[in-house]
């Protein structure tokens, strides 16, 4: 798809330079102009009917966006607000791409596999004369790689103006927004968490409690994309947390880079969000926390504890721990060694009895020997995790990792095979057959035979698909257990308890509407043709004055008078 313009746009505000026209300059250069009617279209049977606006409008507001997203729940939530401030506007966001007139996509830089289906899917949108936003962290790291020349970006930081970018793409501008948001010139964590967004699920809130980390691994290339760590202050976040009890939700996941390292940027740290937030959690709704680097945990050991053993907190923590080398984990830069790691998970395990700890590996790094992988091998032997993230090293560009010697492929792909193959060797939940749990269901299965729960150890619990169990914690009987996977049936006294202290949002319905964009969705959704609204925050309108509005707005008043005589002759 060709570019609208060869050189790329800074921003918006650069579209209109000094020597362009004003409004009030283009309504009044051409005074002779008077508004036409249309014409109406005669069928054969001599019914006369209104002629629809083309199809090919390109007035804003009116189009349809298909929207996907790759990668952590981090990017998963960038994603909700994009579709929530959209819709809010009167987009309409549709689940097939086929159907839509732009697509915008949002990326992920952590592997080679997942920016390979970002390239393709552009390709795809420009083969299909689709228009195309790109958002997430692969634009934001390497915004001039070739394949994005003259396409329209919107960086991680900038998804509070996604409607303006969409708007200007409509129309055949190439827009990039790039800028970090500061403060006072210090960094914030990122826009506001009480714009609109449109949850995947209704009942579960994606909660950004921070975003960049402390860290500088050698091979990570989110942190071109996210940078230094900048957290959202404590009361910011309880607050989001109590509108989406409001709405319906049931279940929060905290998420960032790294979780464990919140609040040092701003005097604070992550027990205490922790312990503010579990005062607003409502009687069976939980808390899930995200992934934290082991040298962050390490300082809140005890208080993470006494955390996980919270009845309205899951006794799960994601740790990565990478490799258990240690020349591995120093070359990696890592800041911390296998012993430390150990001692993180030994702790949790005493003093949170039956905790889930999830952890990631990268198989073959740069310089990673036989014995390197061995001590890797040995510590999975030693602890079974029950959730393990096998990942085959990929050289991200600009890394110095991917600098650095390469292991030989095939041996990467040797090395990744034997910890699958011992990963899958051992059954983490046979143990767990015949015991009674309480879960909370939150989903469907991707099978749609089942609804999916999780119980306390955030384990996944498949549970008949009974319409009164969405949303509610239930009672069940574990029968059979799976490499991944629970089954449980409703205990025969069974108790059913609902968690929301209000009704979940409707799929597809648009949480935290402000009082100005819940009047224009009401007002507009009144119209047959949304043709005649003005994209009134639109950067080149403001300061527009009253006069020139005015004129404006008289001008559409005459067409639509026009319009409305000639349709009643």
């Amino acid at each position: 798809m060709p570019a609208a313009c060869d050189s790329l746009i800074d921003d918006i505000e650069d579209i209109v330079s000094a020597q362009d026209l004003t409004p009030q300059d283009r309504q009044f250069a051409r005074k002779a102009i008077v508004p036409r009617a249309r014409k109406r279209n005669k069928q054969q049977d001599g019914v006369e009917e209104e002629e629809e606006p083309p199809s090919d409008s390109i007035i804003p507001g009116t189009q349809t966006i298909w929207i996907r997203t790759w990668g952590c729940s981090h990017n998963n939530s960038d994603g909700e607000y994009m579709a929530g401030q959209l819709a809010a506007y009167g987009y309409k966001i549709t689940e097939n791409p086929a159907q839509a007139d732009l697509w915008l996509l949002n990326s992920c830089t952590v592997k080679s596999p997942a920016e390979d289906h970002f390239r393709n899917s552009i390709k795809k949108a420009q083969e299909a004369d689709k228009k195309v936003v790109l958002a997430g962290c692969v634009p934001q790291a390497q915004p001039r790689q070739d394949y994005l020349k003259g396409l329209s970006i919107i960086g991680v930081q900038q998804i509070d103006r996604v409607v303006e970018v969409v708007e200007e793409t409509i129309k055949g501008h190439s827009v990039r927004l790039l800028g970090q948001k500061k403060d006072n010139g210090k960094r914030l964590g990122g826009v506001r968490l009480d714009l609109p967004k449109i949850r995947k699920n209704p009942l579960i809130e994606i909660i950004s409690i921070n975003t960049g980390c402390l860290n500088a691994c050698t091979y990570c290339k989110t942190k071109h994309a996210r940078g230094d760590l900048a957290s959202y202050p404590i009361d910011e976040l309880v607050d989001r947390a109590k509108q989406s009890f409001q709405e319906g939700v049931c279940e929060i996941w905290l998420t960032s880079e790294d979780t464990g390292a919140y609040g040092r940027d701003i005097g604070t740290d992550l027990p205490t969000l922790l312990w503010k937030l579990v005062e607003v959690i409502p009687e069976g709704a939980m808390l899930r926390l995200g992934m934290t680097n082991p040298p962050y945990i390490l300082e809140h050991l005890e208080e993470m504890s006494k955390i996980l053993n919270h009845p309205r907190v899951y006794a799960f923590l994601h740790i990565p721990v990478q490799s258990a080398s240690d020349s591995v984990l120093m070359d990696m830069k890592r800041e911390y060694c296998a012993a430390d790691f150990r001692r993180v998970v030994d702790f949790l395990h005493e003093k949170v009895p039956g905790i889930t700890i999830a952890t990631d590996i990268i198989c073959g790094f740069p310089g990673e020997t036989d014995e390197d992988f061995q001590e890797t091998m040995k510590l999975v032997e030693q602890y079974k995790f029950p959730s393990l993230f096998i990942n085959q090293f990929y050289p991200r560009p600009g890394t110095p990792a991917a600098k650095a010697r390469q292991v030989p492929a095939h041996v990467k792909k040797q090395r990744t095979k034997e910890l699958s193959q011992l990963f899958h060797s051992y059954s983490p939940y046979n143990h767990k057959i015949g015991e009674r749990q309480p879960v909370l269901v939150t989903e469907e299965s991707f099978d749609s035979q089942y609804y999916v729960a999780h119980n306390r150890f955030y384990e996944q619990v498949l549970v008949p698909k009974e319409p009164g169990f969405m949303g509610k914690m239930v009672e069940v009987d574990i029968y059979e257990a799976g490499k991944h996977f629970l089954k449980g049936l409703p205990a025969s006294d069974a108790k059913v308890y609902t968690p929301s202290i209000s009704r979940p949002l409707a799929k597809g319905a648009v949480s935290g509407l402000t009082e100005e964009l819940r009047a224009r969705q009401e007002k507009t959704a009144g119209s047959k043709w949304q043709s005649f609204r003005m994209p009134m925050q639109l950067p080149w309108l403001r300061g527009v004055g009253r006069t020139e509005m005015l004129s404006v707005s008289l001008a559409l008043l005459a067409v639509l008078v026009a319009f409305v005589v000639a349709t009643t002759l």
